[in-house]
């Protein structure tokens, strides 16, 4: 029902304002029900608890990170190679702008790499386990992914990225560099000072890496030419 549908919306808009401001740690559920305008106990009958209602976030930031892929796939005239430019530069811009939705997903990434090994999955938070949601999110997590693999095999397709390169293989390669990116955004501020590297200076240079890395380079072909004239 549509009442339902915008209860549950301003639950999570208020989670995410409190999570951007409080941190998770210091947000409380009653918290999250003042700031909705909504009773703790109907806030409770959405959300089983904290946790699961970071779950519910955690689907909602993977949806949007999708549209983001969709985006950059749906790109009219730009072959795959640009695609996947384009595709950087959205993902920085949503690290940016939705730093909640960013840090939910790789929260959740965290969290796979415990659920995969049996070792560790108990050290998962027991409440996260119980959520439908984070069931829900085990079932779609890596629809973003096969939307970029698609845009990887279409630059083989169209000539723009080098045919030799596997598509799995080549997005989840970029994908890592990615969270690399954001992630080093911060070391790199504080030692502009001591290294020849900036934060202006970094992103394009980034790009220019990755694209050369996707569409292979000049020098690849260098050797071939050494080797002829031994002969």
């Amino acid at each position: 029902m549509a009442g339902e549908k915008n209860k549950e919306k301003l639950i999570l808009d208020s989670a995410v304002a409190l999570f951007t401001t409080k941190g998770f740690n210091a947000t409380r559920m009653e918290d999250v029900a003042k700031r909705a305008g909504i009773s703790k106990g109907l806030t409770y009958f959405y959300y089983k608890n904290k946790e699961d209602l970071f779950m519910a976030l955690t689907k909602k930031a993977f949806d949007q990170f999708k549209e983001e892929f969709r985006e950059s796939f749906r790109s009219k005239g730009k072959n795959g190679l640009e695609m996947i430019t384009d595709l950087v530069q959205r993902i920085w811009v949503f690290a940016k702008e939705q730093p909640v939705y960013y840090q939910a997903i790789l929260h959740f990434l965290d969290v796979m790499k415990k659920y995969t090994n049996p070792k560790l999955r108990h050290e998962i938070d027991p409440l996260i386990l119980d959520s439908t949601h984070f069931h829900k999110l085990l079932e779609l997590h890596h629809e973003p992914a096969r939307i970029g693999i698609q845009m990887v095999s279409q630059g083989i397709k169209d000539g723009s990225i080098r045919p030799e390169l596997q598509p799995e293989i080549t997005f989840y390669t970029i994908w890592s560099m990615i969270i690399g990116f954001e992630k080093m955004s911060g070391p790199i501020e504080f030692e502009g000072k001591e290294t020849k590297i900036s934060p202006e200076s970094w992103q394009p240079g980034f790009i220019k890496l990755m694209q050369d890395m996707l569409k292979g380079t000049v020098q690849a072909s260098k050797p071939q030419i050494v080797q002829a004239s031994l002969f």
